[in-house]
């Protein structure tokens, strides 16, 4: 039996080859037509309004452009700059072009720019609203030296605008608007961080004649911690709805009126009494925010008083009671520039 071969060819190879991927070259948008976001609201444009009456006259003149006066916003003056036409130079053909013009009245250094988000508008003076145009996800725009205009090459179509049913255009009469929030590093901070002492320090405040204290509350002396003052308050018969019932302990912060107002000083600490005897220590945990408004914390119920006075138990000891606290873990905030 013969053997059928066949020879192959260049041309063979070829055409059992797979093709070679094409690679797909994206050409990324212009940046003034990307992430373009429109919508309607009621509340009329918060820093400038600019009303244009007989805009046809404007429209059939031969200027391309028409500039509003300056107005201030964020500490800089700003003009609007309208094409009734269209930018044609900036593929706005058949579209009104609105942009945000940096005045020249505005005394900069060499160097200088301005970072912002902004808004454009046209009123409806049917939907008695207004068409906002603005860059998506609040988009921060560069102001600066070679780029003194940003705006909208396709604000609105012509055929839109020039239709009076739509109410853009109406006696031909229109109204634009701009909203402009201008963003000023201040150049503070601050720098939060939380201190957990490898060592942990421990206040011991030795309450003598306990038995005979008389008055509802005592408090140690103050000590330090963190950069903050602190100080142990004490209910020998109890506090509030644990009176006659429980022994009451706090941490008190001493210095909360340094705090700003709306600052907290996070604080994880232990209280505890001590067992002189036996060493069968009571102890309890906390963790709490002190402010300028809050300034102690604790238990109400740190142990009841029948403990506390049973002899045998250990923890009061010729007539003294040791009580203690221990600041675990806190909050240190340091301010920079």
């Amino acid at each position: 039996m013969g053997l059928d071969t066949k020879r192959r060819t260049k041309s063979d190879n070829q055409q059992n080859m797979a093709p070679e991927p094409v690679m797909e070259v994206k050409i990324p948008p212009r940046d003034d037509l990307a992430e373009i976001t429109r919508s309607t609201r009621d509340l009329p444009p918060a820093h400038y309004t600019f009303k244009i009456e007989n805009f046809s006259l404007l429209a059939n003149a031969k200027i391309d452009n028409v500039e509003s006066g300056d107005f201030e916003a964020g500490s800089y003056k700003w003009r609007l700059r309208l094409y009734p036409n269209g930018n044609k130079k900036n593929n706005g053909d058949g579209h009104i072009s609105l942009y945000l013009a940096f005045s020249n009245s505005n005394a900069l250094p060499f160097g200088w720019e301005v970072n912002l988000n902004f808004r454009l508008f046209v009123y409806n003076q049917i939907q008695d609203n207004y068409l906002t145009i603005q860059y998506a996800k609040g988009r921060v725009r560069r102001f600066h030296g070679m780029k003194t205009e940003l705006g909208f090459d396709q604000l609105i179509p012509l055929t839109v605008f020039n239709d009076e049913s739509k109410g853009y255009l109406i006696d031909d009469r229109c109204i634009f608007g701009a909203e402009i929030f201008v963003i000023k590093p201040t150049g503070k901070g601050e720098c939060l961080t939380l201190v957990k002492q490898p060592v942990i320090d421990t206040y011991t405040w030795k309450i003598q004649h306990f038995s005979a204290l008389d008055q509802e509350s005592y408090k140690s002396q103050v000590f330090s911690f963190g950069g903050h003052k602190w100080a142990l308050l004490v209910y020998p018969k109890g506090n509030s709805t644990e009176k006659g019932k429980s022994l009451s302990i706090y941490l008190v912060m001493e210095d909360f009126e340094t705090l700003p107002c709306g600052r907290t000083t996070y604080a994880e600490y232990m209280l505890r009494v001590r067992d002189q005897l036996f060493g069968k220590h009571i102890e309890k945990k906390a963790y709490f925010h002190f402010s300028n408004s809050i300034k102690d914390w604790g238990h109400l119920n740190f142990m009841s008083l029948d403990d506390v006075n049973a002899l045998p138990k250990g923890f009061l000891v010729n007539d003294t009671l040791a009580v203690e606290v221990q600041i675990q873990v806190t909050t240190v905030v340091k301010e920079f520039s």
